[in-house]
């Protein structure tokens, strides 16, 4: 199960919920998980880049997760 941080602009659609941990193999499986669980996400999740043990990615759909891994989701930053 990795350890899920959401950032304070996903509180909106999830209420109190600042962590949580999910069983996922990858990050494309969290993603499906996290619809899921709570559908009102789906928008902000692809407007949101994601740190996975600490490494910062803007497409991560095939990162794999194990149980240790520490997943922060955070906005998505756009040109550049």
């Amino acid at each position: 199960m990795a350890q899920v941080t959401f950032p304070d602009h996903f509180r909106s659609a999830i209420g109190d919920v600042r962590e949580t941990r999910i069983d996922a193999a990858n990050y494309r499986d969290l993603v499906i998980k996290l619809k899921e669980n709570w559908p009102q996400l789906a928008p902000l999740l692809e407007r949101t880049a994601v740190a996975i043990d600490g490494q910062i990615y803007q497409d991560a759909f095939i990162e794999p997760l194990n149980p240790e891994s520490e997943v922060f989701f955070m906005p998505r930053i756009e040109g550049g």
